[in-house]
């Protein structure tokens, strides 16, 4: 019995299905959790040992999308859902970052945290919970879990030798490193994953028994073949289990490393710093009290630089503690600068409040939302969001609801009522009366657009947010077109068959109209507003539960007919000039 996602909605229903070996799937799609769970969606904690740059923002985004498209979806009968993000704050290279400032490292920590929090406030993410490791309901929540582990004999004490990469806060294995040549022409060994430089280490510490849970993990993936997504990433993890693993350390003599949670029962070392951060997922629905009700329905966004550590290390930590690994891993790839990694040696570190003045917080929004791409790393550069935002939001959406919304052509500034003489379900079926003027593109547009709401969640549902912007922006254009095929401003309001014909077009284009900014609600939350506002579509009326497309062409009553439109507060969004590309400024939506 396996479950399949119902494409009317986040909704289930259990199917009989012949096992097909997973080689010859062509197509693989997410499979969503029960909607009679709660659910826990989390991005990555950030470590504080920088601020908050393009690809924080992403991770954020991603996360933060996934989370309002499931409220839209489910409105008032969503049982819950929750997002937490936050920031990661021990370790040695907090400890090293510290001191270099000059700073006690709490100070330190609590300032780059901020930080953060400001610019999520900022960007719009709708987080429920802003965890900080530092916090004392974290620390009692490591602390337990560390006991678990020991408790179940999957911790020892032995002397650990190999590399050992301090940005990235891991040991590595052999075929982890590699030789390249330092700037001085020495010889210098270096992760192969993340090219920072690494040292050889020995020294007492815990470790923990992953070696143990290889056939475990890949009995896991085996049964859960949607647990770590897009596919591509799931092979990765697959990968990586094909070898043995060998046991992990998982504490740091303190003597080194005192910015961490101490091991308990032992002064002499620190938890290692991805144990302790991995468990903040726990910590945020309860653990060790409160978390059944919402474990294992945890979906994780995280980047693909940290993808053992999610998908290897912790789903063989919770394991061992004997819970569920989480429900999904959702995996995206990098943004590079004009072709380039990001760097503060190259200057080309992206700020996300500096994009926000220059495109507004929708427009950097939505232009990151449409253009990454999970499974491949993305190029970022000023010129390419502002050509974006300007054809997408500012000349096809927003012209499109000037258009249609303009005094010139809706004097009575209602929403009109819709003749079935105009537009009848039926082609051809008042011919007679001369009345229907409707062609065969004006049916496909209404089927495409009632489509539009399935085809989002399927988008939403298999991590490829950036389709479902890209279905939406294609259904206004066609909608642009509908308009423009009929040129509705050279209807003659005094002729009865041009005034019914007139009504008809600005209904069909109001409520295609409605379906986007409904569905954009999760991308672009203060322009879906203006546009939703703008329609009259009071607050209750912008779920899709018992959302009804086109009422009047199905034959049934419709309650924005005749309703008066809400005030005309200006242009949806302004288009961004190229001034914009070389100087901060404040622009309002």
């Amino acid at each position: 019995m396996l479950r399949t996602a119902c494409r009317a909605g986040w909704c289930w229903q259990i199917v009989q299905r012949t096992y097909v070996p997973r080689q010859y799937v062509a197509r693989r799609e997410v499979q969503q959790s029960s909607t009679d769970r709660r659910l826990l969606l989390s991005t990555p904690i950030f470590y504080v040992n920088a601020g908050p740059h393009l690809g924080h923002v992403y991770s954020a985004l991603l996360a933060d999308a996934m989370h309002r498209h499931r409220r839209l979806v489910l409105g008032a009968e969503d049982p819950g859902a929750r997002l937490c993000t936050g920031t990661d704050e021990h370790g040695l290279k907090i400890q090293q970052a510290a001191a270099a400032a000059g700073k006690d490292p709490l100070v330190f920590c609590s300032e780059v945290s901020e930080q953060f929090k400001d610019v999520f406030n900022h960007i719009l993410i709708s987080y429920t919970d802003y965890i900080r490791t530092t916090e004392e309901r974290h620390q009692t929540a490591v602390e337990h879990f560390w006991a678990v582990l020991c408790r179940k004999g999957f911790i020892y004490k032995g002397v650990y030798e190999g590399w050992y990469s301090t940005p990235d806060e891991s040991f590595l294995t052999d075929s982890q490193v590699m030789d390249i040549s330092g700037k001085r022409g020495n010889t210098v060994k270096v992760s192969t994953e993340s090219g920072h430089q690494v040292h050889w280490t020995k020294e007492e510490n815990y470790m923990f028994k992953l070696s143990e849970f290889r056939l475990p993990l890949l009995k896991w993936l085996e049964n859960n073949p949607c647990a770590i997504y897009p596919e591509r990433f799931y092979d990765v993890v697959l990968q990586m289990l094909q070898e043995d693993l060998p046991d992990l350390s998982v504490s740091r003599e303190r003597n080194r490393l005192t910015w961490g949670i101490p091991v308990p029962g032992d002064v002499t070392q620190t938890i290692y710093v991805w144990l302790d951060a991995l468990v903040n997922y726990l910590t945020v629905v309860g653990y060790p009290k409160a978390h059944e009700s919402w474990w294992p329905g945890a979906h994780h966004v995280v980047g693909k630089d940290i993808l053992k550590f999610h998908a290897v290390y912790w789903p063989a930590f919770l394991l061992a503690a004997g819970l569920e690994p989480p429900s999904r891993i959702y995996v995206h790839s990098h943004w590079t600068v004009h072709g380039q990694k990001m760097s503060k040696s190259l200057g080309n570190v992206i700020d996300p409040m500096d994009c926000c003045n220059r495109f507004t917080v929708d427009g950097f929004r939505y232009f990151l939302l449409r253009q990454g791409v999970p499974d491949r790393d993305c190029d970022y550069y000023h010129e390419k969001v502002m050509k974006v935002v300007n054809a997408e939001l500012a000349d096809a959406l927003g012209g499109l609801l000037n258009r249609c919304t303009a005094h010139a052509i809706n004097a009575t500034q209602n929403y009109p009522f819709f003749s079935s003489a105009c537009f009848p379900r039926t082609p051809g079926l008042f011919e007679k009366e001369a009345l229907s003027r409707v062609t065969a593109e004006d049916y496909k547009l209404l089927e495409f657009v009632e489509c539009l709401p399935s085809e989002v969640n399927d988008h939403y549902g298999n991590f490829q947010i950036y389709k479902a912007i890209e279905a939406i922006n294609v259904r206004v254009k066609q909608t642009n077109a509908f308009f423009q095929r009929h040129v509705p401003w050279k209807l003659d309001r005094d002729n009865t068959a041009d005034k019914l014909w007139l009504d008809t077009i600005l209904y069909v284009t109001l409520e295609c109209l409605r379906v986007y900014g409904i569905l954009l609600q999760p991308v672009v939350p203060t322009i879906a507003d203006k546009l939703l506002s703008r329609l009259a579509v009071a607050p209750h009326e912008r779920t899709l539960k018992g959302f009804q497309f086109l009422a009047r062409y199905h034959g049934k009553d419709c309650s924005f007919e005749g309703r008066k439109l809400g005030p005309d507060t200006g242009i949806l969004f302004h288009r961004l000039e190229r001034q914009n590309l070389h100087t901060k400024q404040n622009m309002s939506l």
